[in-house]
């Protein structure tokens, strides 16, 4: 059974920082391509990072492109999102997403109808 879990959301005042972390089991996560994405109320999930299975590339949106760190650690199957100079825009439900074997072609990391598994979410409110 996969399994994707999020932590490490919470409650941050603007310019701070938190750190998201996603485990996974269930999965060979090495040759998972991993991403984040973001959502709010009435309105669709957001593409925020993604990194591919060795780690070697990553990807940013143009609203957290540096501000925002992806990272992984595949010996303890974890894929990592460091948040930094938050600000209240940034205020939504983060989720932490696996794809198997990505093609790694153009534009692979960016579709959530490209993952093929998903965790629960983690909140993460920015306060001004």
């Amino acid at each position: 059974q996969v399994q994707l879990v999020e932590s490490g959301g919470g409650l941050v005042q603007a310019g701070g920082s938190l750190r998201l972390s996603c485990a996974a089991s269930g999965i060979t996560f090495s040759s998972c391509g991993m991403g984040w994405f973001r959502q709010t109320p009435g309105k669709e999930s957001e593409f925020v990072a993604a990194i591919s299975g060795s780690g070697s590339n990553t990807y940013y949106s143009d609203s957290v492109k540096g501000r925002f760190t992806i990272s992984r650690d595949n010996a303890k199957n974890t894929v990592y999102l460091q948040m930094n100079s938050l600000k209240p825009e940034d205020t939504a439900v983060y989720y932490c997403a696996a794809q198997r074997f990505p093609s790694y072609g153009l534009g692979w990391y960016s579709g959530p109808g490209k993952y093929h598994y998903w965790g629960q979410g983690t909140q993460v409110t920015v306060s001004s």
